[in-house]
């Protein structure tokens, strides 16, 4: 048995509804929930959309690293720096 099986159970909600916020106030906030649902259910299809193009994008390769030119230089200063360190003075 659910909450809106019969007529009555939808009629008794909207008096209580009406009573709690009253007559004045009640346009106005079904207005602000119905404006607060558009853009949830426009953020959830923007989500959605954009899980979708990911999932139809190809994977981008990672770039291979060159070893630069200059690198054996730098290896063997620092080599020889380590060397110097370590040597009691």
């Amino acid at each position: 048995m659910g909450l809106f099986d019969s007529p009555w159970h939808v009629l008794i909600l909207l008096v209580v509804v009406l009573l709690l916020f009253g007559a004045k106030r009640l346009p106005g906030s079904a207005r602000s929930l119905g404006q607060a649902m558009r853009i949830f259910k426009a953020e959830t299809r923007g989500l959605r959309g954009e899980d979708e193009a990911a999932d139809h994008r190809p994977a981008t390769p990672a770039p291979q690293q060159i070893p630069a030119a200059d690198s054996a230089p730098a290896a063997e200063a620092q080599r020889a720096e380590a060397q110097r360190t370590n040597q009691p003075g």
